[in-house]
């Protein structure tokens, strides 16, 4: 088909919810998602969603972190369920990394810089780094990627600049979604659901020809 049988049909990137990555069981669903269709080549993960109805959602938990610490009271067995969330994923998957560093890191980053934009943002960094891990491709942290101005505003042109300049020396690459950083580097979060943006904003400096946003709960929905 074509000059050399192949027919090149062109970039995707694939946005996946917290519903979509909540456990091992979800992440080995993404792979197969991802290794059926050589175009896609980039991938924003959102942080572990509910994995049942009385269940916390991650990004829920990291905010009750940074109250915690806001109170100058201890936030550390708290976080102990965030990390055993991380944990048991990386068990199942047989992730050869030190995520056990990784998260001893994270929980005391979150009492060093008492940001709750930080605290919220750990839940896509950590699922970003282990998506990259499970897959094998390369990591690209938002916070490098995505910006924001003094005032808040998302800078479209300067992070499209930015952002196609890194994907362009990445041929498969994971970039957590929901937050970025202002020009001093400190991080800075969409509103919530904001990973959807983030999404958009890899498709266009990607010059994708398609956008996939996957999400495992059913039909069109604005509320529960």
């Amino acid at each position: 088909v074509g000059l050399k049988g192949v027919i090149n049909l062109g970039i995707k990137v694939a946005k996946f919810g917290g519903s979509s990555l909540c456990d091992a069981e979800h992440f080995r669903k993404v792979k197969a998602i991802i290794e059926s269709d050589p175009d896609y080549h980039y991938v924003v993960p959102s942080a572990p969603g509910k994995r049942f109805d009385a269940d916390e959602k991650i990004t829920d938990l990291l905010y009750q972190c940074h109250r915690l610490v806001e109170r100058g009271q201890s936030h550390e067995q708290l976080f102990r369920k965030i990390a055993d969330r991380y944990l048991a994923i990386a068990r199942e998957l047989e992730l050869d990394f030190d995520i056990e560093g990784l998260l001893i890191d994270t929980c005391n980053a979150i009492r060093q810089y008492k940001n709750p934009d930080f605290a919220a943002s750990r839940g896509e960094y950590l699922n970003g780094i282990m998506l990259s891990k499970y897959l094998g491709w390369d990591f690209i942290d938002a916070q490098d990627v995505v910006k924001f101005d003094r005032q808040g505003n998302f800078a479209s042109e300067w992070t499209n600049e930015i952002m196609a300049e890194a994907l362009s020396l990445h041929e498969h690459a994971v970039i957590p979604g929901f937050y970025g950083a202002y020009p001093n580097g400190d991080v800075h979060t969409f509103s919530r659901g904001g990973s959807d943006i983030s999404g958009a904003i890899v498709a266009r400096a990607a010059q994708a020809d398609v956008y996939v946003n996957w999400t495992d709960v059913s039909g069109f929905l604005m509320a529960d």
